[in-house]
């Protein structure tokens, strides 16, 4: 299973300013990459072409062995009349779990986002903006995808509640499926294994032709998080 982005750049239309171009990068299984850049750099975009919505410019986005991809939005949605812990069980209902396998692996991974004393609560408008996205991040871990995207986690939320976010961010990856997550927050970036700056893929010429040298290769920066845990073995 791998992600590869092969000099990709994105436009919107022939006499636009290109986003970003000359973007080369491969994720493995168990990888979280953080999207970072300025507003307007192309984050959210970029997500939306790895997830097969609209074509890039120029370039290609290969999946190869990702057949399960799973999208947590900015705004969380719930059903409003049901519990937290529902949200977390309907997947697993989905893949054949009976109710009571179901709701006692719901209910672990609701306290694997420090959700576990929240988990009956009801009705989903009575969850916190934060409690409401850490739930999403359970729900999309029950959806067991081979590629999760996530847009802005922490976006509208409040400094406690952000460190919540990230703190759940950083349990996600366990699972053997790629994270790929749009942010502006320094903190959930270092919960990333890695990072991918669109900055640095920015081209200032409007409707300029591709460099003549050998297109960019995934200038990646390995987070402080992974530095630390190589210091550890």
């Amino acid at each position: 299973m791998r992600l590869r982005l092969s000099a990709l750049g994105h436009r919107f239309g022939q006499q636009a300013p290109w986003l970003f171009r000359g973007l080369s990068a491969n994720l493995s299984p168990g990888e979280r990459c953080a999207l970072v850049g300025p507003s307007g750099s192309g984050k959210s975009t970029l997500l939306s072409l790895v997830a097969g919505w609209s074509a890039p410019a120029e370039g290609t986005i290969l999946l190869e062995g990702i057949e399960r991809i799973h999208w947590v939005f900015q705004n969380p949605h719930g059903v409003p009349r049901r519990a937290a812990i529902d949200h977390v069980a309907f997947p697993l209902l989905a893949q054949g779990a009976g109710l009571a396998e179901a709701d006692t692996e719901a209910l672990a991974l609701c306290s694997r986002v420090g959700l576990g004393e929240l988990a009956d609560r009801r009705p989903f408008s009575m969850l916190s903006g934060g409690e409401a996205q850490r739930l999403m991040l359970a729900r999309a871990i029950a959806s067991k995808p081979d590629l999760l995207l996530v847009d802005e986690p922490t976006a509208q939320l409040d400094r406690r509640s952000a460190v919540l976010v990230n703190e759940a961010i950083a349990s996600i990856g366990t699972d053997g499926g790629i994270v790929l997550i749009a942010t502006h927050d320094e903190l959930t970036a270092a919960a990333c294994d890695r990072e991918i700056s669109l900055a640095e893929y920015t081209d200032p010429g409007v409707g300029a032709e591709p460099p003549e040298h050998a297109p960019r290769t995934g200038r990646t920066r390995r987070t402080k998080r992974t530095e630390r845990a190589e210091l550890e073995q």
